[in-house]
């Protein structure tokens, strides 16, 4: 019999890398290992139900510490706008006294990470391995984090590829300001002091313990199947009214059924407060503007959604894959705007929205972009549901995700050998 070990897993406070984490946490108990998963306080209650091996896998719930200008309270990204992840990201590094203290305490054999660099030296110190576990695209770590390469710049000779920023990705160069160029670091120290790189290219474990909410399952079992149109942000994206409600319109726009699930507008408390003049009554039969969070795989089963709208994050495009809806595309961030390339120019699996010189899109890109999709003769939406459809046999084939895990695992066990 193969030896058991004990993991540790530290990801990033945001719900979009500690998931993907748990989902591995998962896997790997499942196969008898341990796992103790470190973590905001508030956090562990949302995480709950996603862990599958509640004997196998304890929560370590961290303490936050005070960042100047960080609100208080906020814990992860979903507490705060993009702009102030950069504190988020000091306060996470000032927890390393209490992850420290819980390996003193419980000698895990490996620890998993993704943004804390600091990881490595702390795991050699106390003679246990290390591990980067990166769960956005493999693409964009080639891309942004190229041997002797600078931030978002290809040394001389590094192989061209379509899958870049165009000019006009004015928004999501835009990001690439004070937290990404930390970030750059933290990931350019992490990969070369870790005692193992992994990279998340197979699909996820998805959970479906619980049934999807009947208010949900009540509204969309009123459409005809595969005609409604999801639309998700991603939950750390807060838009500018104007933004918020050119969003609205565009769904508007469409004439069809729709669900749309995003944070209110900046400045707003609700999504009601922001919505366009005369908005909800003109689609109160057939769309819904939602600011709470929702069971994203769940509503993306149900047999009435036909189109999903996202931001290309890492845990929702595997989402969207392994779905039977089209998709449309808005990225937000760098990996975001590199993983849309991928799934728009190479895989032709999805559609992108069109943004004006501005960087935003408009309420006619947005429209066009879905119902390009949703006219079932268009050649567009022909060849996209055609490749997604193959791409799909491929990801959910069975053997193929034990397969990877158990490689994985293998791999994990020779290096502690």
């Amino acid at each position: 019999m193969e030896p058991k070990f004990h993991a540790f897993m530290f990801p990033w406070f945001a719900f979009g890398h500690m998931i993907p984490f748990l989902h591995l946490a998962n896997k790997l108990a499942e196969k008898g290992h341990r796992v103790t998963f470190l973590l905001p306080k508030k956090a562990q209650k949302q995480l709950e139900h996603h862990n599958l091996f509640p004997d196998s896998i304890v929560f370590h719930p961290l303490t936050v510490p005070p960042v100047n200008g960080l609100p208080a309270g906020a814990e992860t990204t979903s507490d705060i706008p993009i702009s102030l992840d950069n504190l988020l990201s000091k306060a996470l590094d000032l927890t390393r006294d209490q992850v420290e203290a819980a390996v003193r305490a419980l000698r895990p054999d490996l620890i998993f990470f993704d943004f804390a660099q600091w990881i490595p030296d702390m795991a050699k110190e106390h003679m246990i391995k290390s591990v980067s576990y990166i769960i956005v695209s493999a693409t964009t770590i080639a891309h942004t984090h190229v041997p002797g390469g600078k931030l978002g710049v290809r040394p001389p000779g590094y192989p061209s590829s379509k899958v870049m920023f165009r000019e006009n990705d004015v928004h999501a160069l835009a990001t690439l300001s004070i937290f990404y160029k930390r970030l750059y670091h933290q990931i350019t120290t992490g990969l070369k002091s870790c005692d193992v790189i992994a990279l998340r290219t197979c699909k996820e474990v998805e959970d479906t313990s619980k049934p999807l909410e009947e208010r949900w399952n009540h509204f969309l079992s009123g459409f005809a199947p595969k005609s409604v149109v999801f639309c998700s942000p991603g939950s750390q994206v807060i838009l500018e009214k104007d933004q918020f409600q050119e969003l609205c319109l565009g769904m508007e726009l469409t004439g069809l059924p729709f669900l749309l699930a995003v944070k209110p507008p900046r400045g707003s408390s609700t999504v009601q407060e922001g919505l366009p003049e005369g908005f909800e009554e003109r689609v109160k039969d057939r769309g819904v503007v939602w600011g709470g969070w929702v069971q994203q795989p769940l509503i993306l089963a149900h047999p009435s959604i036909g189109c999903f709208v996202n931001h290309c994050g890492p845990g929702t495009i595997w989402e969207s894959l392994v779905s039977d809806c089209q998709m449309v595309l808005i990225p937000f961030l760098s990996d975001q705007v590199l993983f849309t390339r991928l799934m728009t120019e190479e895989f032709e699996v999805s559609v992108e929205v069109p943004r004006e010189k501005t960087g935003w899109f408009s309420k006619e890109s947005l429209s066009n972009a879905i119902k390009s999709v949703m006219d079932k003769d268009s050649d567009i939406g022909k060849l996209v549901r055609s490749n997604h459809t193959k791409l799909k046999e491929i990801l959910v084939s069975p053997g193929l995700l034990t397969g990877y895990v158990d490689h994985f695992v293998e791999g994990l066990q020779e290096n502690l050998i």
